[in-house]
């Protein structure tokens, strides 16, 4: 009986030392350790990365979308879309506009175009995931106290149910006007208030009139990390 109960004994004792020799615990980001022990290992230190679940508000997005020939309208949309750090599209036309094609009151391509409501100037590429985004934020320059047709090709290309559209122009003199009624007239979006920009504009300029609209930048998320190690 002695015989067993010492062989038991030992047995027991390598057991228990075996697993305190192998026993994994895991640590947080917060350098906290958990007393819950992961699965025994022999090998050596793994790690893994957890992430929580997306949430609508986490899922919803912001894109800038902007037209422009004189790089005008174009700095604005990008000092947006740096502000919110979010994405940017441009709207380029598959014939480009020539300086001759701009030129005012000479019966050239923009002038014509302007002229006729039904035209639609073709875009080159277009936005592969528009349903990703929630907001748009439309800018362009005012040709002849409108939008340039190119903009109403691009709103009557997609469906913008649902989905809420800001806009802002660009002009030495003439302000949003009309503009954004008309182009509110081809999509079914929510429209805000537009508003003017000039040249001189600044990114503190943009900044502060974003602020109304309580657009949040987007932050990158830092999966939180379980480290396994041994001891």
């Amino acid at each position: 009986m002695k015989k067993i109960i010492t062989a038991l004994l030992l047995t027991l004792a390598i057991f228990v030392t075996g697993c305190s020799a192998n026993e994994l615990i895991s640590v947080t980001d917060s350098g906290s350790l958990s007393d819950e022990p992961i699965a025994s290992s022999e090998s050596a230190p793994t790690e893994s990365i957890t992430q929580s679940e997306p949430t609508e508000e986490d899922n919803m997005k912001t894109l800038v979308v902007f037209f422009s020939c004189t790089n005008t309208t174009k700095t604005l949309a990008e000092y947006a879309a740096d502000i919110l750090n979010t994405d940017i599209y441009e709207i380029v036309p598959a014939e480009p506009y020539t300086e001759s094609d701009l030129a005012y009151y000479t019966n050239g391509r923009a002038d014509r175009e302007q002229n006729d409501p039904s035209v639609r100037p073709a875009i080159s590429g277009d936005v592969d995931n528009m349903s990703d985004y929630d907001t748009i934020i439309l800018g362009y320059p005012i040709w002849h106290g409108q939008a340039p047709r190119i903009i109403s090709t691009f709103l009557e290309s997609y469906d913008f149910s649902g989905k809420t559209i800001i806009p802002f122009c660009t002009s030495h003199s003439s302000g949003i006007g009309s503009s954004a009624d008309n182009l509110h007239s081809l999509c079914s979006a929510d429209w805000e208030n537009g508003k003017r920009f000039d040249s001189i504009t600044s990114r503190d300029d943009i900044k502060e009139w974003l602020q109304q609209f309580k657009l949040e930048p987007v932050h990158i998320k830092i999966a939180s990390k379980i480290i396994a190690i041994e001891i």
